[in-house]
C-alpha cells in the first residue's frame, strides 16, 4: 500500500520530442534543473544513475531506469523483500502543440510508513524540477 505520494504536472509548449531528450540526457540536468546537485550515469532502459538531490544532499540515490518508450519512464530504488520501494514515473502526452509532463512519486511497503517519517516534503522539489524542464524544452523548442 502506497504510504505518500508526491506528484506535479505542466504544460510545455514543445513537442514530446524535444522534453524527452532533456529528460534523457544527464549531462544536460545540471543546466536546467536545479533541483538536481549531480546525476551520473546514463539514463538508459535497464541502466542505473546515481542521483543527489537538494532535498537530502548527503546522500547518493542509486537507482534503476526502466523505459517505456520515448514517452514514459520509472525510477525506482528500494529495500530487499518489498519492505520498502519509491518509484518515480515520468510521463509525456502529446497535445499536438505542446506536450503535458507528469512526474509523481510513489512509496511503498511494509516499512514506508516508517521511512517515509524521515523524508522531507519532495514538492517544492518536484516544482522545481518541472518548472526547469518547462523553460529548457521551451527555450529549445524556440532556440
Amino acid at each position: 500500500m502506497a504510504s505518500r505520494i508526491t506528484t506535479v504536472s505542466r504544460e510545455i509548449s514543445a513537442r514530446p520530442q524535444t522534453v524527452w531528450a532533456l529528460l534523457t540526457n544527464a549531462e544536460s540536468y545540471s543546466g536546467w534543473n536545479p533541483a538536481v546537485i549531480s546525476i551520473e550515469g546514463q539514463i538508459e532502459d535497464g541502466e542505473s544513475i546515481d542521483l543527489v538531490s537538494i532535498v537530502n544532499p548527503d546522500r547518493s540515490f542509486n537507482l534503476s531506469v526502466e523505459m517505456h518508450g520515448a514517452h514514459s519512464m520509472t525510477w525506482s530504488d528500494g529495500m530487499p523483500l518489498g519492505l520498502f520501494k519509491g518509484v518515480r514515473v515520468f510521463e509525456l502526452t502529446d497535445q499536438g502543440e505542446s506536450t503535458t509532463f507528469e512526474m509523481t512519486e510513489t512509496y511503498s511497503g511494509v516499512m514506508a510508513g516508517l521511512i517515509t517519517k524521515a523524508i522531507p516534503d519532495m514538492q517544492d522539489s518536484f516544482e522545481q524540477f518541472a518548472d526547469g524542464l518547462k523553460a529548457a524544452s521551451e527555450a529549445a523548442e524556440s532556440g
